[in-house]
């Protein structure tokens, strides 16, 4: 049966609930994320920001707002980079 803490969680409890997952918790708190973070959902910010394209240069920015939006309302962002796929290939050698 869940707890009613998994039920809030329904996915994020696995890594942050249990004497098992103490080393994933560890290298979250290593980062800066504080008990009281381990006990809200955690929710993933998908972004494909990269300096070096006009088309993603702004999305670092996008998902730092986000971040502060899923914190308002009650949640553990964790942010995530993704390689972006450019429409135009500059850079694609020859042959």
């Amino acid at each position: 049966m869940k707890s009613i803490q998994n039920s809030f969680k329904p996915y994020s409890h696995v890594v942050s609930e249990g004497v098992d997952r103490a080393p994933a918790r560890a290298m979250l708190k290593g980062i800066g994320y504080t008990e009281e973070d381990m006990h809200k959902p955690f929710i993933g910010v998908a972004n494909t920001w990269i300096e070096t394209m006009p088309c993603n240069f702004n999305l670092r920015e996008l998902a730092a707002k986000v971040k502060e939006g899923i914190r308002a309302a009650g949640g553990t962002p964790l942010n995530s980079t993704r390689l972006p796929f450019p429409t135009g290939r500059p850079w694609e050698p020859k042959g």
